[in-house]
């Protein structure tokens, strides 16, 4: 079962910048459609960002504009560049296997935290 690493978090000043990785664990990576996920203090995690395989990507109204998402399937990682970090961005960031709407399939990692705070 493939398994993923987040990391690149961090506390960062309102308007500030991040970018966050996710290592798999095995080549797999390469066929699977994934997604950036974020987890709020007691709220639901959502997803923010999709890109399938091949490159294609969608992302959450509340992020356009500001998240990148991309991949580099030879180092089977993906990556999150976040720009003009707002307050509200402030969560845990998983990355996962992309299901329909929203959903996830495979397991949980340890995540990343954003603090996004002056």
């Amino acid at each position: 079962q493939v398994q993923f690493v987040e990391s690149g978090g961090g506390l960062v000043q309102p308007g500030g910048s991040l970018r966050l990785s996710c290592a798999a664990s095995g080549s797999i990576f390469r066929i699977l459609d994934m997604g950036w996920y974020r987890q709020a203090r007691g709220n639901e995690r959502v997803m923010v960002a999709r890109i399938t395989s091949g490159g294609s990507t969608n992302y959450a109204d509340s992020v356009k504009g500001r998240f990148t998402i991309s991949r580099d399937n030879a180092k089977f990682t993906m990556y999150l560049q976040i720009d003009s970090l707002k307050p509200e961005d402030t969560a845990v960031y998983y990355c996962n296997i992309a299901g329909p709407r929203g959903t996830a399939f495979g397991s949980w990692g340890q995540g990343t935290q954003v603090t996004v705070s002056s």
